[in-house]
């Protein structure tokens, strides 16, 4: 048993010791009423004067906690009482758990303090039942009636994935006619891979001008919280059961999570009431049935809503209720596409830019959809020996005469697997080729963080993103430096390596018989690509 230091005893016996009667009791911060997991909410350590009525020390302990805490506790309550009490050490302590009065004795054994079991503890009783009656009288995040089968509806949306197909300007309309709500307008988010969810917008009116807001004022992040919070829409978002690591840059993707670690949240956004993580019983009806309908339509659909043109489509679903106080059994429902307000939403992204801007534009569109998600890529230097045996040993593109001068020539370099790097190869190929590598300004307007975006520029003027790198990164700012003074000695001149091997035991620095290809291009500067720091449209977090 782990005792005091002598120390330790000897200042706590210099504390006045008083006439009086310590309660103390260590129990699960839960109300008997509610269902709940008491371990994952903790536990309550308490110690009363049990003579004066008051609180003296009081700690919340994870449930694993082992008997320590309570020393701890009443080392706090003996030394550093809560007001109005003063330091001092008690003449009886009692408590109503054998297992912590036999270690108490163990442990105070030095302090001249008789450790007393009861059945009861009159003032610590008290308290907790005050305790549960606020636990009671909260309210929960879902209707208890509704809870379940609202979870049950939400994994339902989360196998479907329909942000694998709709994008969030890709509406779709869900008439109800009944709560006081006549159609919601639901935005789907995740395509980009950050957050996944369900917007369900109450009108035309608040998804347009939280659109326009994003959009007319992106360099503003307290702009953008005030049009989010502006906006009238139920929402279904999801997250990661363990939340610990949300700030980890190695984040998993939550599409790759398995469903026991995936908790859907629901809840409410009003420009008058906020941001509300609570559904009260007819808004877990009204998104209860907007769930239902969306997950047959896509059921019915996703095969057309998975065409590059967004269809004009329109289905009528009969939805049943659950068990309540509402005389009606069932709802009728229609969900329908609307391609002339995605049109009108896409069109709305390109404010910002006027006609002369577009024109000056040397590409099509930038796209993130030529290098694989879980490629390695560096950047670095291949000796000029090491690239004389590459141009004659791999598919080359030449880009022009180059001086060898400095260390080599500086080079992205990307390694997949063989069919996916065959696949990259081949539609650079079909593009005619690199013609440029550049490292653009990025930002997120929402998070307000600022990225060095790594571009390929094909001869046919399409640009992809190949890399995002936070602008504050050191290895990549050391990297970067060495790019540019690579660059300059060769005059611009740089290359693309596209290697094979990433499965194998060449993962992370792939070798000569590893590389597929080197396409030779130029390096440009920002100014030369003349498109300005490309803005992300922020996903909407909820917390």
């Amino acid at each position: 048993m782990t005792s005091f230091n002598r120390s330790t005893s000897r200042r706590l016996k210099k504390l006045t010791q008083i006439p009086s009667v310590w309660e103390g009791d260590r129990r699960p911060l839960s109300s008997p009423n509610q269902v709940s997991d008491s371990e994952a909410k903790g536990e309550c350590i308490l110690w009363v004067d049990y003579s004066q009525g008051v609180v003296r020390g009081m700690d919340v302990v994870a449930s694993d906690t082992g008997p320590e805490a309570i020393v701890r506790t009443l080392m706090q309550a003996m030394e550093h009482p809560q007001s109005p009490a003063r330091p001092a050490r008690p003449q009886r302590i009692v408590v109503k758990d054998r297992e912590i009065q036999f270690y108490l004795r163990g442990v105070l054994q030095d302090l001249d303090i008789a450790i007393d079991y009861a059945p009861e503890l009159p003032l610590i009783d008290e308290l907790f039942r005050g305790f549960a009656d606020i636990l009671d009288s909260q309210t929960p995040d879902l209707p208890p009636q509704y809870a379940q089968i609202l979870r049950e509806k939400a994994f339902a949306i989360w196998q479907a994935a329909p942000w694998e197909f709709l994008q969030e300007q890709q509406i779709l309309s869900i008439e109800i006619n009944r709560w006081d709500v006549g159609t919601l307008y639901a935005s789907v988010m995740g395509m980009l891979g950050m957050e996944y969810g369900i917007l369900f917008y109450r009108s035309e009116d608040s998804l347009k001008q939280f659109r326009a807001a994003v959009l007319t004022d992106e360099e503003s992040t307290e702009h953008l919280e005030e049009a989010f919070l502006k906006q009238d829409c139920l929402f279904l978002t999801f997250e990661s059961v363990d939340e610990t690591d949300e700030d980890d840059d190695e984040e998993d993707d939550l599409a790759d999570l398995p469903l026991s670690e995936i908790d859907p949240t629901f809840g409410n956004i009003h420009p008058l009431e906020g941001l509300r993580s609570v559904l009260y019983d007819e808004e877990a009806l009204v998104i209860l049935v907007a769930i239902e309908s969306l997950s047959r339509f896509i059921r019915d659909h996703r095969r057309q809503l998975h065409e590059e043109i967004f269809p004009t489509l329109s289905r009528r679903y009969r939805i049943s209720l659950p068990q309540s106080e509402e005389s009606t059994k069932s709802v009728a429902v229609t969900v329908s596409t609307m391609p002339q307000l995605a049109a009108e939403l896409e069109e709305m992204a390109g404010f910002g830019i006027d006609d002369e801007e577009i024109n000056n534009l040397d590409f099509q569109s930038l796209r993130d959809d030529l290098i694989p998600e879980d490629s390695f890529l560096s950047l670095g230097v291949v000796s000029w020996e090491m690239l004389e045996f590459l141009r004659k040993g791999v598919s080359y593109h030449q880009a022009g005469e180059i001086k060898q001068v400095g260390d080599g020539l500086p080079v992205i370099l990307i390694q997949t697997s063989r069919p996916k790097a065959k696949t990259v190869i081949e539609r650079i190929e079909a593009a005619g080729g690199l013609k440029a590598i550049c490292f653009n300004p990025g930002a997120d307007p929402f998070d307000g963080d600022r990225y060095d975006l790594g571009l390929l520029q094909t001869q046919n003027g399409e640009l992809f993103l190949f890399g995002e790198f936070l602008d504050e990164d050191p290895i990549h700012v050391e990297a970067r430096k060495k790019w540019n003074q690579r660059c300059k000695n060769t005059k611009g001149y740089c290359g693309l390596i596209i290697a094979k091997g990433l499965t194998g035991a060449s993962r992370g620095n792939p070798q000569l018989r590893d590389m597929m290809a080197l396409f030779e291009g130029r390096s440009l500067s920002p100014k030369d690509l003349g498109i300005g720091t490309l803005q992300l449209m922020p996903q909407l977090k909820f917390e």
